[in-house]
C-alpha cells in the first residue's frame, strides 16, 4: 500500500510518503507491483523537491552495511533477508535508512513479534 501527499512548507515543497510493502511469504506478483508503482512515485518527484518516505518495507537489512555505505547506518541486527530490496532501493534513489543510524535497545530492535508462532519450550 502506498500513500502520498505534498506539502508546501515556508518556501520549500516536501513530498511525504507512506509504504507498507506486502510481507514475506506473500505472492510475487503482489511484490513486483508494489515495488514498480513505489519505483513510480519516487521517480515522478522532481529533484528539486523534498522527499520523506516512512514505511514498512517488510525485510531484514542485516547487521552489516557491507556494500551499502551511505545507505545502512551499520546500527541493526540480524541476517539480511529477500535480496536487499530495500537497500537496493534506498541506493537506488541516494536514500538514508535511518533506523539503521543509530543503536537502539535490545527491546527496540524487533517491531513485531508472533506469540502465536514461537515455541513453548
Amino acid at each position: 500500500m502506498l500513500m502520498a501527499i505534498k506539502l508546501v512548507v515556508g518556501g520549500s515543497i516536501l513530498n511525504v510518503i507512506s509504504a507498507y510493502a506486502s510481507r514475506v511469504g506473500l505472492d510475487k506478483e503482489i511484490k513486483r507491483l508494489f515495488w514498480e508503482e513505489f519505483d513510480r512515485l519516487v521517480r515522478g518527484i522532481p529533484l528539486t523537491e523534498k522527499l520523506f518516505i516512512g514505511g514498512d518495507f517488510n525485510g531484514h537489512i542485516g547487521a552489516t552495511s557491507a556494500g551499502y555505505d551511505g545507505v545502512h547506518g551499520g546500527f541493526i541486527f540480524g541476517v539480511r533477508n529477500g535480496g536487499g530490496t530495500s537497500l537496493n532501493c534506498a541506493k537506488a534513489f541516494d536514500l538514508v535508512i535511518a533506523n539503521s543510524c543509530f543503536p537502539k535497545r535490545e527491546e527496540h530492535l524487533v517491531t513485531f513479534r508472533n506469540l502465536f508462532c514461537q515455541d513453548s519450550n
